[in-house]
Order: C-alpha cells, then sequence, then structure tokens
C-alpha cells in the first residue's frame, strides 16, 4: 500500500512537470551543466594523474636515481675550445654507496655515450649504455627475443649487446636479429637479445632508457670507449671525463628508501665539491604526484560544484514559481482530505524527479566528454565509479535540499485562503 502511494506520487510529479515540458527542460540545464562538468573534470584529472603515477611506478618506488650533471661552474667554464668537462659520478661513488648502506638490495652503474652504428649499408646513431645485468631488474622491460645481459659478459668482457626495438627495426629490417653482428664505434658486437622499451619522463625524472638504447657490458665500455668523451662540432671540439652518467640503487623496502636517499646525499656532498650529481627519488615523487591529484580533484570538484548550486537555485526558484501557479490546486486537495505531509512529499517528488533526471542526462554528457577528448586530442582521461557515483548524489541531494523549503511553503498554504485564489 505505501509502494502504491509513493508510485502514484511519482507519476503525479512526472505529468505535473510534463505540462510544462519546456520549463522542466530548462530547470534541468542547470543540473545537467554542474552534473556533466564534475564527471569530465573528474575523469580528466585522473587520466593526468595515472599517466604520470604509470611513469613513476615504471621507475620503481622501491629506487633511487643518481645522475651525473654539470655543475654550475663547470657549465661557465665549458664554453672553451680547449677546455675538457670533469664531471660526475666516480666508480668510487658507486662502491661507497653500495658498501655503505645495509638497505640496499642491489645497484646498477651505468656509462651512456653516443656512438654511430653499421649494419652493412644501414647506420644510425645510438646511446650506448654501458651496465651490468642488475640493470634489467632495476628496469624492468619485455624480452622480445634472446636474453639480456649475463654476469659473464661481464666476467668475459664479451662484445655482446641487447638492442631496443626500435633500433632492431632500422639497423636489422630484413636481417636475422638474434646472432647478428653489428659495428658499434669502430668494434663488432653480437646482437643477443631484443628488449622493449619505455621512453619519456616522470615529473622532472628522465625515464632511464631510450628508443635508441642499446645494451653492452660495463667492462667493455671502458675497454672501448674509455672514459672521455670526444666529439667535433662546428667549430670546436667537445671533451668530457665522465666515469659514471648514472647509478641506480634498489633498496629492500619502500619505508627505508627516503633514509637511504638522505644518506647517500650526504655522502656524496662529503667527497664532491661541486654539485655535479642528481639524486631522484620515484617514490617522493609518487607521494607529490598522489598530493597534486587530490588538490587537483578538490579544485575541480569545487568548480564544477558551483554549477550544481546555481542548478539548485534554479530549480528552487521554478518550484517556488509553481507553488504559486497551483495555489488553488493545493487547496482543493488540502480541502478533500489531503494532508501537509503529502503535500510536501508532491513537490518534493517533483524536484527530485528533476534533479536526478537532469542529473541522469549530465552523466551521459560526463562520459561522452572524455570520451571525445580522449578520441580528439589522444589525452588519457579515465572515468571511475567514485567520479560517477559522487554527482549523481550530490545531484540528488539537491532536490532534497532545494525543494524542501518550497514543498513546506507549499504545504502551510491555508485551504481557505488556497480556494479564493484566482
Amino acid at each position: 500500500m505505501h509502494q502504491t502511494k509513493i508510485s502514484r506520487n511519482i507519476l503525479l510529479g512526472i505529468e505535473n512537470l510534463l505540462l510544462h515540458k519546456l520549463r522542466s527542460f530548462l530547470t534541468m540545464l542547470g543540473v545537467v551543466f554542474g552534473v556533466g562538468s564534475v564527471v569530465a573534470m573528474l575523469s580528466v584529472g585522473e587520466g593526468a594523474s595515472q599517466e604520470v603515477l604509470e611513469q613513476i611506478r615504471k621507475l620503481g618506488s622501491n629506487n633511487i636515481i643518481i645522475t651525473s650533471i654539470k655543475s654550475a661552474e663547470e657549465e661557465a667554464t665549458s664554453t672553451a675550445h680547449s677546455h675538457m668537462s670533469i664531471y660526475g659520478l666516480k666508480y668510487q661513488d658507486y662502491d661507497r654507496i653500495i658498501g655503505s648502506f645495509s638497505h640496499i638490495q642491489q645497484a646498477a652503474p651505468v656509462k651512456l655515450l653516443r656512438k654511430d652504428s653499421r649494419l652493412g649499408e644501414r647506420t644510425m646513431e645510438l646511446r650506448v649504455v654501458g651496465t651490468v645485468p642488475e640493470w634489467f631488474e632495476l628496469v624492468p622491460r619485455v624480452m622480445t627475443a634472446g636474453r639480456v645481459l649475463l654476469a659473464a659478459d661481464q666476467e668475459d668482457r664479451s662484445p655482446v649487446a641487447v638492442l631496443t626495438e626500435f633500433g632492431a627495426r632500422k639497423l636489422l629490417a630484413t636481417e636475422h636479429t638474434i646472432g647478428q653482428a653489428i659495428r658499434i664505434g669502430g668494434d663488432q658486437f653480437e646482437v643477443v637479445g631484443i628488449v622493449q622499451n619505455e621512453s619519456g619522463q616522470a615529473g622532472n625524472i628522465q625515464i632511464p632508457d631510450q628508443e635508441v638504447d642499446v645494451y653492452i657490458p660495463l667492462a667493455v665500455a671502458q675497454d672501448y670507449f674509455g672514459d672521455v668523451y670526444s666529439k667535433r662540432t662546428s667549430g670546436s671540439r667537445v671533451q668530457e671525463l665522465v666515469e659514471l652518467h648514472q647509478v641506480i640503487v634498489q633498496v629492500d623496502a619502500v619505508e627505508h628508501v627516503e633514509a637511504v636517499a638522505a644518506g647517500i646525499e650526504q655522502m656524496l656532498a662529503r667527497f664532491h665539491s661541486k654539485k655535479d650529481y642528481l639524486l631522484s627519488v620515484p617514490l617522493a615523487l609518487k607521494k607529490q604526484a598522489e598530493a597534486a591529484k587530490r588538490t587537483f580533484n578538490i579544485v575541480l570538484g569545487s568548480i564544477a560544484g558551483i554549477s550544481l548550486l546555481v542548478g539548485g537555485i534554479g530549480i528552487m526558484n521554478i518550484m517556488l514559481a509553481s507553488v504559486t501557479e497551483r495555489t488553488r490546486e493545493i487547496g482543493i486537495r488540502r480541502a478533500i482530505g489531503a494532508k501537509r505531509r503529502q503535500i510536501v512529499y508532491q513537490f518534493l517528488i517533483e524536484t527530485i524527479v528533476l534533479s536526478m533526471t537532469g542529473g541522469l542526462i549530465g552523466l551521459g554528457l560526463g562520459i561522452l566528454i572524455p570520451f571525445l577528448i580522449t578520441y580528439f586530442s589522444g589525452m588519457a582521461t579515465v572515468v571511475t565509479l567514485e567520479g560517477i557515483l559522487l554527482p549523481l548524489i550530490i545531484s540528488m541531494s539537491i532536490g532534497v535540499l532545494f525543494g524542501l523549503y518550497p514543498a513546506i511553503h507549499a504545504a502551510k498554504v491555508d485551504p481557505i485562503v488556497a480556494l479564493r485564489h484566482e
């Protein structure tokens, strides 16, 4: 019986709204655009933050990346034609790092060089990454063919190389891949594996691999290419002495990462008179990204919430006007026995129907907008369950809050006065 009354009141509310279709539609628009903007903004914000967090995840939450950089003093003096830039991490720094901190699980030293590579008539410039087998555990990437570097390659100083897919397609097109011999600089290397790579930047941290990488044992890079990098440019010659360009450190537990990073920073400061290194902690960057995401969502939600507030005010305004128009109807219903709470229910149901219908239309619009953004601009957007439920709950709440006053106002109308109303 109770359900029948509710159903009847809902149908009656819908019928009353359909009597003024255009007015009802225009009243809903505020809620439609409010809900649509909330869903769309939260989707764009979620997509952007997830993209950044995914890039950071690829760097490893337990990792610390130490990179050699030119100090301000070295940058100022490196313009001289005959000057050799000497900066960055030393082999001794690597030994101190792995020997001084008990929470370090493993580490990988990295030497980076640019060299021309050749296979027959095909040539391209590759970034030579001289490193150890642990690199592929610290920066895990999918193997396409063959194998990664092994400890035996490092110990035996074997001239072997692991290419990225991009380099393999450029150099090894139409050729056998694994076992092929390519020339890097003036030396010959055997291709033993092909690996997928990631490229880009997470926050201010450059992802360690690039699409033009070729990985060789660190001992081979030291023997074949040395520590001095020399390159002729127009009218000048660039010379740099860098022993290690990067050291990637993996800590045994997330809770120890920041403490180990602080310890490494202090140790390097003690042995480097110039700040020629940069410490990057993906975990700290992840925390910053998550905090920025929360702030971003609050700001976007607040802006879009204003649209919903305006829509709620519009609903209240129209319902107050509707009470005035239907004063005689209210008087007749009260005269034939309708109670005040029934009048409240009637007008409250109308406002809830308005706000919920507008919310559902706005939800469809809010899901469509991120899809169009992704389709036309390629920007990642993610529609979450929270981003859908929150606007719907808000729109229903607005229907109740902003419809309550007009409903109570209607219920307080004196039946005698209402019957005399023209």
